[in-house]
């Protein structure tokens, strides 16, 4: 009986008095953070996996090769929550530079999964047979065209399941975005709880939410294995 009286009163703030809103507001702000952050670790990881698999013979790419190495290790070394509160409350400020705290969210999101992916992708470069870039070369592309062309392809092939795994990360870690007053799901929820005084449902709610998302994921890239198997059995 208590249950369902808490259940009345999550359905009463949800609908009656428009908690809905809250919802799919702090929903699409989640799924914005997640995308987005993903999107831009993709490519900033893309150009540090190229970096880092890029022959050592001269300096430049010894130094690029560093500072590559640092990125990596700041960001995969320090926690989300603090990256963006770093971010937020101190780096901005020193610099002078006032952004909403949504758009700081999507960089240190899009930052924090580069370093991630940036791994993922070394990985999936060097899974590619070398012979592959070695027939590139010798058919008159160059270096760089190779890569574009043959190598990373392939390796985005081998690394699709790490890369969704990585979007489910951050779609769970959108939830810190709230220590710097972004909304996302999980304080959409926190404010229904607030004006109730009772966390038990709007938690519950939020879980299986978090969950359908995941699980809606995972089957889209499973989807996606599936069609790029069919397209090599193809070939």
């Amino acid at each position: 009986m208590y249950f369902y009286d808490k259940l009345f009163l999550f359905f009463e703030i949800l609908f009656d008095l428009g908690g809905y809103n809250e919802v799919l507001i702090g929903l699409r702000n989640t799924v914005i953070f997640a995308v987005s952050g993903l999107l831009i670790g993709i490519l900033i990881g893309l150009v540090i996996a190229t970096i880092r698999v890029l022959p050592k013979y001269k300096l430049l790419p010894r130094i690029l090769d560093g500072f590559c190495s640092f990125y990596v290790g700041l960001f995969r070394g320090t926690p989300m929550v603090v990256q963006l509160l770093v971010f937020y409350y101190v780096l901005l400020p020193l610099i002078g530079v006032k952004l909403s705290s949504v758009v700081v969210a999507i960089w240190v999101f899009g930052l924090n999964s580069g370093a991630y992916i940036s791994e993922m992708m070394r990985a999936g470069i060097l899974s590619v047979d070398p012979g592959q870039m070695e027939g590139a070369r010798a058919v008159g592309l160059s270096y760089s065209a190779a890569m574009i062309k043959i190598v990373i392809p392939q390796a985005v092939k081998n690394i699709l399941p790490t890369l969704g795994n990585e979007f489910i990360a951050l779609i769970k870690e959108t939830s810190v975005v709230s220590f710097v007053g972004a909304k996302d799901l999980y304080l959409a929820f926190q404010n229904i709880g607030s004006a109730t005084y009772e966390y038990m449902v709007p938690y519950l709610a939020m879980a299986i939410i978090y969950i359908v998302i995941v699980c809606i994921i995972t089957l889209l890239v499973k989807l996606m294995e599936r069609r790029l198997r069919k397209s090599e059995r193809s070939k």
